[in-house]
């Protein structure tokens, strides 16, 4: 299946149909847009048979953010975040994600320097990022009443 999945860099107003039908459904369009939308690169996974993108992901240059009142031991200068990561539900299990994922991770290794790369993961997904080879950083938080934590990965 995810032979046949191009994955192209898409404009930043691209990701937001994605992104909030996925993500934050229950909050106004507006909750999932970005400030930094404009500084970051997007991406999108299509099928061959769509336009539109099944899976979509947003990367910045953003240094992780210390935990526990410690400062965190990586270069702020060369660390990436992703954001806004977000697969449509009838096309999530099909490794798509996971593709999108491992472009990212090579984009910032790559194209922007990065030797790290983390995110802001629902404690949900945890496992799955994971399975992908990020670790855990620092302590649970709340985005509302959803659970999150860090996950950080070396590139």
């Amino acid at each position: 299946m995810t032979a046949d999945i191009e994955i192209r860099q898409i404009a930043a107003e691209d990701t937001v149909p994605l992104r909030h039908s996925v993500l934050w459904p229950d909050q106004p369009v507006s909750y999932v847009l970005l400030p930094e939308d404009s500084s970051g690169l997007h991406y999108g996974a299509f099928l061959p048979t769509s336009s539109n993108p099944v899976a979509v992901i947003s990367v910045f240059r953003d240094p992780l953010p210390g935990s526990l009142g410690v400062s965190a031991p990586f270069e702020p200068e060369r660390t990436a975040r992703f954001r806004k990561f977000a697969c449509d539900p009838a096309h999530q299990g099909r490794g798509i994600g996971t593709l999108l994922l491992m472009h990212v991770f090579e984009i910032a290794k790559t194209e922007m320097g990065c030797s790290v790369i983390w995110c802001d993961a629902r404690v949900s997904a945890a496992g799955w990022y994971e399975r992908r080879g990020m670790r855990k950083y620092g302590e649970v938080f709340y985005k509302g009443d959803i659970e999150y934590i860090k996950m950080v990965r070396e590139l």
